[in-house]
C-alpha cells in the first residue's frame, strides 16, 4: 500500500548477546537460515543514510506544554524536562543498510505523493486496478481486502519470525509499545531525533511513537525528525497520530496540511467522498513521514448526548457508518498510510467521558452485534490494519473496560469478526484506567485479554518492568508476548517499513 522503498533493518552494534543468539540459532538448525534475506525499512521520502538534521537549531525546547491521550488533550504526566542536541555533523549515527547478519541491503529512492493528491487507481503491486478494483475499494467490499490477505503468506511470516528470533526479551517487550517521545527522553517538548532519542531507544527500543501537537512546528521540521528517528531503531518504528478531521486533527491544526472537516459533515455524499477524504488524509501524512494514523472512527452517533465522540463518527446510520467506513480504509491505504479502525466495541452509545473516568455502554452483545459492530467488521472486511480496543464497561459482559475482556478481545473481536491483526489499546494514561488501576496492573490485564499494543501507559517504566516481572515468575510466558510481536511485525512487513529480498 506504500509507494516506495526506503533503508534496510539496521545492523546492530556489536553484542555478545545477539552473536550468541545467532551463534545459538546457526548450530540448532544446521544451516544459515537467513542467507539471500535481504531486510529495507521505509524511510521518509525514501531517505537513505542521512538524518536530515543539519540546519536546525538541534534544540527540544523545554515547556510545560501539553500532550495528548490518543483522541483528546490531557496533561502528561509523569514527564521531566529536558533537552536534546543533534550530532554536529547532522548525520544519523549506525546508519548502515544490512540484513541481521550484516549483509548490505538495497536502497531506492522514491517519490511521496504530494499533498492532497489524488488518488492512483493502482493496487499494491503497482498495477493499474481498473474500474472495478476501484470500485471495490470505495464500497467496502471485502474483495478489497484481498491484496493484503495475499501478502500475508509463508514468506511473511517466516520473515516476521526470522527477526522475532534475532531480538531479546527485553526487545520484544518493548516492541509492545508506542508512546510519546517525551516518555523515554525525559523532554517535555520533543521537536527533532537527536542524542537523547538515540540512547533511549537503544535502552529501550518500543514499536513506535505517538506524535501530537507539542510534537509540530512545521512541516519541514517534522518530516526531518520521522526521518532522523526511524533510522535510529532495528525494528522500524510505528509513527502515528490522530488525524481524523474535524476537531481531532493534529497535522491539519498544527503545520496546514489540507483541511478537512469532522467526518459526519460528509455523511451523505457517499462512499467515494469517505475515500476521498482518507486518500487526502493518508497522503498528507505520507508526505511528512507518517506511516499510522489512528483513524477511521467507527464508532457511530447512536446517543445524541454523547459528545466525546459525536461528530467524529462518519455517520448515526449503523449501516450508513458501515458503508463509509469500509471505504475510508481503502482510502487510507492507498494513500499510503495503515490505518486504525477505533473504538471497539463501540463508544458512540455512551455519555461518559473516557478521558476523564469510567464510561458505560448498556446494550446486550446482541444488539450490538446487529449494530455497533457493523462498520467494524466493514473495516475489517476492507482489510484495516489495526483495531482499537476503548476503555468502556460493557455491563453486559463484565464491570472491567472492555480492553481487559477476553471475552471481547479474544472471543468477540478475533474469534467472531476475525480480526487477526494488530489490536492496540486506546492510551492507557486517560483517566478511565489511570485513575483505577496502575501502569503494571494495566497492561498485563490488556495481554491477558489478548491485546497486541500498549499505548502510553501513564508510568512507561513501570508497566515495562511489570511485563518483565511477570515474564520472570511465571505470571507471563513468552510465548505470549511472542504471539503479539509476530503480529506487529508481520503488520510492519504487510506496510512495507520492512522487506525481504531474495539473492
Amino acid at each position: 500500500m506504500n509507494n516506495e522503498k526506503g533503508n534496510g533493518i539496521k545492523k546492530r552494534k556489536p553484542g555478545a548477546l545477539n552473536i550468541a543468539l545467532i551463534a545459538a540459532v546457526a548450530m540448532l538448525a544446521g544451516t544459515v537460515i537467513f542467507a539471500g534475506i535481504r531486510l529495507m525499512t521505509r524511510g521518509s521520502e525514501g531517505s537513505s543514510g542521512n538524518s536530515g538534521n543539519s540546519g536546525n537549531s538541534g534544540i527540544e525546547e523545554t515547556v510545560s506544554g501539553e500532550a495528548e491521550t490518543g483522541d483528546e488533550t490531557a496533561d502528561s504526566p509523569g514527564q521531566e524536562a529536558g533537552t536534546e542536541k543533534e550530532d554536529n555533523s547532522g548525520q544519523v549515527v549506525d546508519t548502515e543498510k544490512a540484513d541481521i547478519l550484516g549483509q548490505e541491503a538495497e536502497t531506492e529512492k522514491a517519490d511521496t505523493p504530494e499533498q492532497g493528491a489524488e488518488p492512483e487507481k493502482a493496487d499494491a503491486t503497482g498495477q493499474d486496478t481498473g474500474a472495478e478494483k476501484q470500485d471495490a475499494l470505495i464500497s467496502g467490499n471485502s474483495d478489497a481486502a484481498q491484496v493484503k490477505t495475499e501478502k500475508d503468506t509463508a514468506e511473511t511470516n517466516k520473515l516476521a519470525e526470522e527477526i522475532m528470533d534475532s531480538m531479546t526479551l527485553h526487545e520484544k517487550v518493548c516492541q509492545l509499545f508506542m508512546v510519546y517521545p517525551s516518555a523515554i527522553t525525559g523532554a517535555k517538548k520533543v521537536t527533532v531525533a537527536g542524542d537523547a532519542t538515540r540512547s533511549a531507544l537503544e535502552k529501550y527500543p518500543v514499536g513506535g511513537f505517538l506524535y501530537n501537537a507539542t510534537n509540530m512546528e512545521n512541516a519541514q521540521q517534522l518530516k526531518k525528525m520521522l526521518t532522523g528517528v526511524q533510522e535510529m531503531t532495528f525494528v522500524p518504528l510505528f509513527l502515528a497520530c490522530d488525524e481524523e478531521g474535524g476537531r481531532v486533527a493534529r497535522l491539519m491544526e498544527n503545520i496546514g496540511t489540507t483541511r478537512i472537516d469532522a467526518m459526519y459533515t460528509y455523511k451523505d455524499e457517499g462512499t467515494e467522498k469517505a475515500y476521498e477524504n482518507a486518500f487526502t488524509i493518508a497522503s498528507d501524512m505520507n508526505s511528512v513521514g507518517m506511516n499510522l494514523d489512528f483513524a477511521p472512527v467507527a464508532d457511530v452517533w447512536s446517543n445524541p448526548d454523547n459528545k466525546v465522540i459525536g461528530d467524529r463518527a462518519y455517520s448515526d446510520d449503523f449501516e450508513q457508518a458501515a458503508l463509509l467506513v469500509g471505504a475510508a480504509v481503502g482510502g487510507f491505504h492507498d494513500g499510503g498510510v495503515a490505518c486504525t479502525l477505533k473504538h471497539f466495541p463501540g463508544h458512540g452509545d455512551t455519555t461518559e467521558d473516557t478521558h476523564v473516568g469510567s464510561a458505560y455502554a448498556y446494550k446486550s452483545i446482541e444488539e450490538l452485534r446487529d449494530e455497533e459492530f457493523l462498520p467494524f467488521k466493514a473495516g475489517i472486511d476492507a482489510g484495516a490494519d489495526a483495531v482499537m480496543i476503548a476503555h468502556i464497561i460493557l455491563e453486559d459482559v463484565s464491570d472491567e473496560p472492555a480492553l481487559f475482556s477476553k471475552q471481547i478481545v479474544t472471543g468477540i473481536l478475533r474469534g467472531e469478526l476475525g480480526f487477526d491483526g494488530v489490536v492496540i489499546t486506546d492510551a492507557l494514561e486517560m483517566g478511565a484506567i489511570a485513575e483505577n488501576y496502575t501502569s503494571g496492573e494495566a497492561v498485563l490485564k490488556c495481554l491477558d485479554a489478548g491485546v497486541d499494543v500498549l499505548l502510553c501507559p501513564e508510568d512507561f517504566y513501570e508497566a515495562v518492568s511489570a511485563i518483565e516481572v511477570a515474564l520472570l515468575n511465571g505470571e507471563l510466558t513468552e510465548e505470549r508476548i511472542d504471539e503479539s510481536v509476530r503480529r506487529i511485525l508481520r503488520m510492519k512487513i504487510d506496510m512495507g517499513l520492512i522487506n525481504g529480498e531474495k539473492s
